[in-house]
């Protein structure tokens, strides 16, 4: 089969175009590659550096998309923080260029569009676990901005009669994750630490739970989304471990040497309800992140 992948020089994208160039798959990827890298290309996959938010460019991107059997849209400018320093920047690469994904895909007469969503959208939620029914209360605009990209993928179904799945991620981590630095997630900061011998930095007391999903469980989830025989009108699923785990119990794990540092404006705790997830895509999460902490101390050794 043929898929495309954006954003799939990223940290889930390239596990993702990984596995399906594994399974012989025909492979094509766009990437802006802002914060994508080439040294992490699949050399058996097709790269087109190409920026989805112009609509200049919506014809390459619907040849591009031509006999595609699923679209696997993940390019975006990723994390919280960093969404609230730069606004603008944010607002034209999620939102544009996800319905320039969306309006390519139906003009190429692509079949399915399966999106990246984001926990985030939940905000500061004192019910837990979250459902994908819940009222949503996102509280920056990284977070605004994939709850409407789940909408634009809800219209497009109705207007267009494409099929769409957006898979709301909670916390991920694994192999080709960001180490360090604004977009790094507090897994890929505390493994840069470690290496480089430094304390790892906890933000306030460290309290705070988090919902931490292994990238290949993502990656798993968005193959079965694509494969389903169900039809999809932008459905949302929750994709996560559905059990949370402490900052200050994540970072005993990894090392004796901490320090404390003021706390930020976020969200106290998350878990995803995931059953939803194992009746519509017959998903279950199968990697701890304590397991794959173990193996990455073994490795650092």
């Amino acid at each position: 089969m043929k898929y495309v992948v954006t954003g799939g020089a990223g940290f889930i994208g390239t596990n993702l175009v990984n596995e399906l160039v594994k399974n012989g798959h025909e492979v094509h990827v766009i990437d802006n590659f802002s914060s994508g890298k080439k040294e992490n290309c699949n050399k058996n996959a097709n790269y087109v550096e190409l920026d989805l938010s112009v609509n200049e460019n919506l014809n390459s991107i619907k040849e591009i998309f031509e006999d595609s059997k699923s679209i696997f849209h993940l390019a975006a400018k990723a994390r919280v923080q960093p969404s609230i320093l730069n606004p603008n920047e944010y607002e034209k690469n999620n939102t544009l260029s996800t319905v320039n994904i969306l309006k390519a895909a139906v003009d190429a007469n692509v079949k399915r569009v399966i999106y990246s969503s984001s926990s985030s959208v939940y905000g500061n939620t004192q019910k837990l676990p979250s459902l994908e029914t819940d009222v949503l209360d996102p509280m920056s605009p990284y977070a605004l901005q994939k709850y409407y990209g789940e909408l634009l993928c809800k219209q497009f179904s109705e207007l267009y009669n494409i099929e769409t799945i957006c898979l709301r991620y909670f916390n991920v981590y694994g192999e080709f994750q960001q180490l360090g630095g604004a977009y790094s997630t507090v897994v890929g900061i505390f493994i840069d630490q470690l290496k480089k011998g430094l304390p790892l930095t906890i933000n306030g007391s460290g309290q705070q739970k988090r919902d931490f999903t292994y990238v290949g469980d993502v990656v798993r989830a968005n193959i079965l989304s694509s494969n389903s025989k169900k039809i999809f009108k932008g459905e949302v699923v929750n994709i996560g471990f559905g059990k949370n785990v402490s900052i200050i119990n994540l970072a005993k794990k990894i090392s004796k040497n901490r320090v404390f540092q003021d706390p930020l404006n976020e969200p106290e705790a998350n878990l995803a309800g995931i059953d939803k997830a194992r009746q519509v895509l017959n998903w279950s999460p199968e990697t701890t992140i304590f397991e794959w902490i173990e193996k990455e101390l073994i490795n650092a050794k």
